[in-house]
């Protein structure tokens, strides 16, 4: 019975969606009745739309917690549920069983974007009706694609007759708290930035483009950036500690499909920042408003079609991914013919010199452009290739060598951008500020320089730049009351921090990482860096659903005191699957990082084993992003309101 209501409340918010978009609809119309009872025309219908819109975020999230309820029961009477859960799993991966698989993720896609719609219903005031009502359509228009995908093609709640004995388990490779919460963090970032494309939808409609519809417009790019981040960085560390290649990016398109949408979401947050603060940017802000929302489709196609193999991509049915494909093409070819109609009619907004605060943002926003250009053709290129019948594959060494030299650029922009005025600045003022990040770079670049030599230049202009950064990001705070200073400010400088920190850690993990691969007996000794690594015993040990061998290490850093290490070789029975859990050390310096391979007749085990120097700074600097954008919003949200307020008591 679960599984019926779940699908009854899932058709009936997609009815709500229809009534949404009809009375969206007649609220754009009743904005433009002229004559005395308009404003009381314009006040029911928003009223009636705003109610409907919560109705349906609401059914939407009743059918999505009907859903992780039947994975909880482990209900084997659903086709769903038998084919991704078993008894035997853990309740956490149980419920996350439930977005682990393609009906179930697209099911939180919905819900996710149902309950955003309701959030901006509910919350938003500072719109005009009109202008609210076009947006909440455009949402409503989305949702009701998403819809007919799971009721026609994806249904999540079918049932399987007779009921399964049991489930064939989840990949164990998703049997992970890291990727327990990846997905949801970054269906967030996704469909936040949906609402971003309604807004920019319902200020081309009604030709409502200002500084109101870009702060309204902020709030929702700044939560969705924030969610990308996370989901990012969050993937990231996943992939370093359970793959066991001890990497922490590979450029892998399912890796890509994510990228994307922060590097469009990133430059439309600095874009709908000078809207919102200095009306600059008109279309700009429109266009990638709309750009950011195609590669959330992008990434949403590439990872739910089929297309791909990885252990992120579920779909393997074509016909899914035409589906999502022909949503692609309506949404962005819909938006992209409404953005070349009025564009025409959005008015230029103000202007300001080249050397000026505007003016670094534009240049940063054109180095994300380029960078996510070069990332968008190096991962679909092979796909069309591939279906032109031409297999060729781009990897690592490609982006590496075309992004590289443009994301020194963009960390040069972000440093001097905090620095410049808004309008205009002067240029020798400009290099009397940069003294101090200059010197830091200097003295970073020698430093580095004399430990790596010339063979790692690229990596040695990454620490001058990483150090340059950031002392040009506290720069803003110089000379201010820290007490007073807006908490804007503090995210601004909190966030290009944490780019300088992270940037430090990748190029560290780079140029100093020491790599050991040997075949040892128990008793021998393998040396890494500055570690004595020894294989004291290997033995067998079993988990709540999986066995393993694992590898007892006893490991000395010069004379200190030692510590074991256990890496493991785990065998899952459902399904049949071999995995290796390295075992890692966290230190202030960076991390070793070990893994048991297989052993051989000679009693031998093969070890993998990392010195990673500062590696940990990678992640350290994607949390203070999400930190610094956290701050922003907060900041940015008080700072309105308190603005509202004031406007009331005038």
């Amino acid at each position: 019975m679960i599984a019926e209501l779940g699908l009854a409340a899932l058709w009936l918010a997609a009815a709500f969606a229809v009534v949404q978009l009809l009375l969206a609809w007649g609220g754009a119309r009743a904005s433009g009745i002229e004559g005395e009872h308009r404003e009381a025309a314009e006040a029911e219908m928003m009223r009636a739309l705003r109610r409907v819109a919560l109705v349906q975020g609401l059914l939407a999230l009743l059918s999505f917690m009907l859903l992780i309820a039947l994975f909880v029961r482990s209900d084997m009477s659903v086709l769903l549920v038998a084919e991704n859960s078993h008894s035997l799993k853990p309740l956490m991966y149980k419920v996350a069983g439930a977005w682990g698989n393609h009906e179930g993720s697209m099911l939180l896609w919905v819900t996710v974007l149902a309950v955003a719609g309701a959030g901006v219903a509910m919350f938003e005031r500072r719109l005009a009706a009109g202008t609210l009502a076009a947006t909440l359509g455009a949402q409503a228009a989305i949702g009701l694609g998403f819809y007919a995908f799971l009721g026609f093609a994806s249904n999540p709640f079918v049932r399987l007759n007779p009921a399964a004995a049991d489930g064939q388990g989840l990949n164990p490779l998703l049997q992970d708290p890291g990727l327990a919460f990846h997905p949801p963090t970054l269906y967030l970032g996704y469909v936040g930035l949906s609402v971003a494309f309604s807004f920019a939808v319902g200020a081309l409609v009604m030709r409502d483009v200002g500084p109101a519809f870009a702060r309204a417009m902020r709030p929702w790019v700044l939560g969705a950036w924030i969610f990308l981040t996370i989901g990012i960085t969050a993937g990231s560390y996943w992939a370093y500690y359970e793959l066991g290649w001890g990497g922490w990016w590979f450029w892998d398109p399912v890796e890509n499909a994510s990228l994307m949408p922060w590097l469009a979401a990133t430059a439309l947050l600095h874009s709908v920042t000078v809207l919102a603060t200095r009306d600059g940017l008109r279309a700009w802000t429109l266009m990638l408003a709309v750009v950011a929302f195609s590669m959330s489709m992008i990434g949403t196609f590439l990872v739910r079609s089929g297309i791909l193999v990885s252990v992120h991509a579920f779909a393997v049915d074509p016909t899914r991914g035409t589906f999502i494909l022909a949503l692609l093409g309506l949404y962005i070819g819909g938006a992209l013919a409404l953005f070349g109609a009025r564009v025409g009619t959005v008015t230029q907004g103000s202007t300001f010199q080249l050397v000026s605060r505007e003016g670094a943002l534009v240049l940063n926003n054109l180095l994300l452009s380029v960078i996510l250009g070069v990332v968008f053709i190096g991962t679909l290129y092979p796909l069309v290739a591939q279906a032109a019948g031409v297999q060729l594959s781009i990897g690592a060494p490609f982006f590496n060598k075309a992004i590289a030299p443009v994301a020194l650029a963009l960390v040069a922009a972000t440093a001097i951008g905090p620095l410049l005025r808004w309008r205009r600045d002067n240029l020798n003022a400009l290099l009397g500020k940069l003294l101090w990040p200059v010197a830091a770079a200097g003295v970073a670049f020698a430093f580095a320089f004399v430990l790596t030599g010339a063979s790692h230049l690229l990596s040695v202009l990454g620490i001058a730049f990483a150090a340059g950064l950031a002392v040009a990001s506290v720069l803003p705070l110089a000379r201010r009351s820290l007490r007073r200073t807006p908490l804007h400010i503090w995210g601004m400088v909190v966030a290009h921090l944490g780019i300088a920190v992270s940037l430090g850690g990748m190029v560290a993990d780079s140029a100093f990482t020491l790599e050991r691969l040997a075949a040892v007996q128990v008793g021998d000794n393998v040396r890494v860096g500055p570690f004595q690594v020894a294989l004291a015993e290997v033995r067998p040990t079993i988990g709540p659903n999986w066995s393993a061998v694992e590898a007892r290490l006893t490991v000395r850093r010069g004379e200190g005191k030692p510590f074991d290490l256990f890496p493991q070789q785990r065998f899952f029975n459902t399904p049949p699957t071999n995995t290796s859990e390295a075992a890692i050390e966290t230190m202030l310096d960076g991390q070793l990082y070990t893994v048991l391979g297989q052993g051989d007749d000679q009693g031998r085990w093969q070890l993998r084993l990392w010195w990673k120097p500062f590696v940990t700074l990678i992640w350290l600097g994607g949390g203070l992003i999400a930190l610094g954008g956290l701050l922003a919003l907060v900041g940015r949200v008080r700072r309105e309101r308190r603005q509202a307020d004031a406007e009331i008591y005038l």
